[in-house]
This record gives C-alpha cells, structure tokens and sequence, in this order.
C-alpha cells in the first residue's frame, strides 16, 4: 500500500522550498514585491511550482509558450527563464497595475525581450492567434486566470499547442472547494466540470497534481 504523502506544515514546506527549488534573485525579488504591495498576492504560485514549470518547460523543449493570466509576472518569469534564447512566451492579461511590475521585473532578469504581453481579453487574444496561423505552433500553455472561462481557455489552448505539448492548469483543487458540495459558486462549479471534463477527455494525457492550489498537467495526444 502507497503511504500517503506527510502534511506539509510550514516546516516542511520551507524545507522543500530550501531543498528543492533554485529560486533566481530576480525571481526572489519579484515574489517579495508582489507580497508586500499587492493585497492579492496569493494569487501568485509558489516558488516550488514554479521550480516545476520551468523544469517541464526545460525537458520538452519548449520554444514557444502561451500564459493565460499573468497577475504580477512570477509564473512568466518562471517560463521564460527556461526558454531558449530565441525562445518566445506570449502572455495574455487585462491589468496594465500588475503587469507594470512584471515588465520591470522582466527586464532586470534580462528575459524581457522572450515576452510578449497582449493586454486584451484572453479569448479575444487566442482567436487573434488562431486566425494569425498560430494553431498548432505552441509548445507549451500554462492557464491561470477568471475560471469561468477555463473551459473556453483550454479549447482554445487544444488548438493552439502541438501535438505532444503541454497545458498546464492552475487552481484545479481550489483550496479543497472542488469536494465541497455545499459550495455552488460560478467559480467552483466551472473548475468541477472541467476537472471531470479532463478525466475522460481521449485528447490528452493527464495527471492532477496537490502542488500549489492544484496543478493538472494535460499532454497533447
């Protein structure tokens, strides 16, 4: 019998955190800014899934990569670390407050040029890339934005990565509202029937992961 995975104290946490990831200063610094001004800093990952990200990012050679919601920068910051030089990372977000920080930030870890930010909403910016030829071009996606529209992203994104590519999905757990069956919030019933979309869609391979808030990791078949 698998044990199960001991609780992740704070403790434990900062011991994976000083064991497991190679946070950059840049990346550190980007984290802290975020936490000190911004009042919804929990929305930024954690450093050890953004070790993750950039980790997968590495080993499927990713040259071309897509974020849905890029808040403050960290998530891009991650990815487009691991990107090659020539490598490109277009993001899509509504705020210019956020990313004002995650363009300085961007800039001092000298990776500003791999980043595209399209300051639109995101589904008008992913049907202007599919009508630009890009179907089929991205390597790998990461989704972490209004969750109403996850399903709606993740077509899109089934379009847009090429077969054997990645999409990443941020928040699939929900802080655990997914198995509350008194929660019956937009938010939660959109990630619900996503989650048990995923499960029997044949077009990808998938697995759910209890890092951060939930991340499913879905391959392109």
């Amino acid at each position: 019998m698998a044990r199960p995975a001991p609780k992740l104290d704070q403790r434990l946490y900062a011991y994976v955190l000083q064991h497991g990831t190679r946070e950059t200063p840049a990346q550190r610094a980007l984290r802290k800014e975020t936490q000190a001004k911004v009042s919804m800093a929990a929305m930024q990952i954690g450093p050890e899934q953004a070790a993750l990200m950039g980790l997968l990012t590495r080993l499927i050679g990713a040259r071309r990569a897509l974020e849905i919601g890029t808040f403050t920068g960290y998530s891009a910051l991650a990815i487009a670390l691991a990107l090659p030089e020539d490598g490109k990372l277009v993001c899509c977000d509504v705020s210019a407050e956020w990313t004002a920080m995650a363009r300085r930030h961007w800039a001092a870890a000298g990776v500003a040029d791999k980043i595209e930010l399209r300051l639109a909403p995101a589904l008008d910016t992913l049907a202007a890339l599919r009508r630009a030829g890009a179907a089929g071009s991205f390597d790998l996606a990461f989704i972490d934005a209004d969750k109403a529209n996850y399903d709606a992203y993740y077509e899109a994104c089934l379009t847009l990565v090429r077969r054997g590519g990645l999409i990443m999905i941020d928040n699939v757990l929900w802080s655990a509202r997914v198995i509350d069956p008194t929660d019956r919030t937009a938010d939660t019933r959109a990630l619900k029937a996503l989650n048990k979309k995923l499960k029997a869609d044949e077009r990808v391979d998938l697995v759910l992961l209890p890092i951060g808030d939930g991340l499913t990791l879905a391959r392109v078949r």
